[in-house]
């Protein structure tokens, strides 16, 4: 079976956080289940040049982008022994950055059918498109009006995984013809609420929707989560598969983490771990005291849950429990913490900026971890915080109800509702357990062992595939 991946990012290329980490690891586990996996992305211009050097020139060809013909080249390159392609246009893709551009829907639809004009390039027939989010939306979309009629293309079958359902590739209807070279005559495909939307587009052509994680998978289908697209979700014929994703557990594993203050496994966290507190404490200018230390690692995005924070950071702060935050984004969320750590010298403290290797010595060096996400796809970093042995404390939703249990053979805490009580509630109840020492270490020790690396997932995901060549 040949599954050719299509995404915006891939680990550890090209990555701003769930979605690079996800394919990139993905294809390694798939490729260790002899699957031919292959990756195809666009070239950034931050490409790094140790991978530069060893990228392979391949081809260079024609991509119809409606009324135009832009020029595209295809590079290879090999690495544990999955096949990565990159797709040249520096027009598109030679900028500072992945996302946030004027033209971004130009730039993707110009992707999508740069990646279908490839496939005729290459030595490998993919038996399956996997494409991955709005930016490869359009992928079943013109496969299934310009391709489907070639030798090539005439049995390739698609899945589109919907990673974060809020971004869907919104445009005017004016793009439709102009841009992504559609007739009117199949607007229909794209059209919802009579806008141009591109994840729309993907759902109604492609022979299998996913998402990352089981219970996101039915929360996508209620207005609350829907964002818009849940009634049309419903009509479906064939139900959502919903897959949890993992972590790569050799790149996240506190006992050869490099970047963190000491090395420890699940047998020796317990001198390990207060080495990294004190490390992480140094490293922020936070105080010395005997009381349990909260990580995060956030993007300051709304349905992070950051407006409960605002109404329960105080009291927790109050407690004696101190912060320490990587945080990027902007906006009201920004200000607030730097208002929040004026208002807390020395208890709480935010790095601004998105700072992955800091980020390791959060997880080595807290206590606890806290995800209060009004919905959470999938999420990552309670993943990791457990592999760490940091605790998370997580509202029930999405991926993160499918990898954290409160209770006796529990591996962190939970709340439900979106309230602020709530949260501060379950941070309470963490303290309170921290402060049992001897029932804590069992906590962390049972958190750290638990399996969320890509064993189980890959197994499923070879089952979907296996689903989708009999349709």
């Amino acid at each position: 079976m040949n599954i050719l991946f299509a995404s915006s990012e891939a680990y550890p290329f090209f990555t701003s956080g769930k979605l690079g980490d996800m394919i990139g690891s993905l294809a390694v586990a798939m490729q260790r289940r002899r699957t031919d996996v292959r990756v195809i992305l666009p070239l950034y211009g931050n490409m790094q040049g140790e991978w530069q050097e060893q990228m392979r020139y391949l081809a260079n060809f024609n991509v119809p982008v409606s009324w135009r013909n832009q020029y595209c080249g295809l590079f290879e390159l090999v690495r544990e022994g999955v096949t990565y392609y990159f797709l040249d246009n520096e027009y598109y893709f030679k900028r500072q950055g992945f996302y946030g551009f004027y033209d971004d829907g130009e730039r993707f639809s110009f992707f999508s059918r740069a990646v279908l004009e490839a496939v005729a390039h290459l030595d490998h027939s993919p038996n399956i498109i996997h494409c991955n989010d709005w930016q490869t939306a359009l992928i079943p979309v013109y496969l299934k009006l310009y391709y489907r009629h070639m030798d090539k293309y005439a049995h390739i079958k698609t899945i589109f995984t919907i990673h974060d359902i809020q971004y869907q590739g919104k445009y005017g209807p004016e793009i439709l013809e102009g841009t992504l070279g559609i007739g009117r005559e199949h607007f229909h495909l794209m059209e919802y609420d009579g806008i141009v939307n591109f994840m729309k587009g993907a759902i109604e052509s492609a022979d299998l929707v996913s998402t990352v994680s089981p219970t996101y998978a039915g929360e996508i289908l209620d207005p609350w989560y829907g964002c818009g697209l849940d009634s049309f979700l419903r009509s479906r014929k064939h139900p959502i598969q919903g897959i949890l994703s993992g972590i790569d557990r050799d790149n996240y594993n506190p006992a050869t983490d490099a970047y963190i203050a000491a090395q420890y496994d699940a047998d020796s966290f317990e001198t390990g771990k207060p080495i990294c507190k004190e490390g992480l404490r140094s490293f922020f200018g936070l105080a010395e005291n005997q009381e349990p230390l909260i990580g995060m690692v956030i993007r300051f995005e709304s349905h992070k849950g950051l407006d409960l924070l605002i109404h329960a950071a105080d009291e927790i702060l109050t407690s004696g429990m101190q912060m320490a935050i990587i945080g990027y984004g902007g906006g009201i969320y920004e200000r607030f913490f730097g208002e929040l750590t004026a208002r807390w010298i020395g208890q709480c403290v935010v790095k601004f900026g998105f700072l992955p290797e800091l980020a390791r010595q959060v997880y080595a060096g807290s206590d606890m971890f806290l995800m209060p996400s009004k919905f959470e796809p999938c999420g990552l970093a309670q993943m990791i915080a457990l592999r760490y042995g940091s605790i998370p404390i997580v509202r029930e939703t999405g991926g993160l109800k499918d990898t954290i249990i409160e209770g006796k053979d529990g591996n962190g805490f939970t709340f439900v509702s979106y309230h602020a009580g709530e949260l501060r509630d379950a941070c309470f109840r963490a303290r309170d357990a921290w402060q049992h020492k001897k029932a804590w270490n069992t906590l962390v020790h049972r958190a750290m062992l638990g399996d969320f690396g890509w064993d189980k997932p890959s197994k499923h995901y070879l089952e979907m595939y296996q689903t989708v060549m009999k349709l």
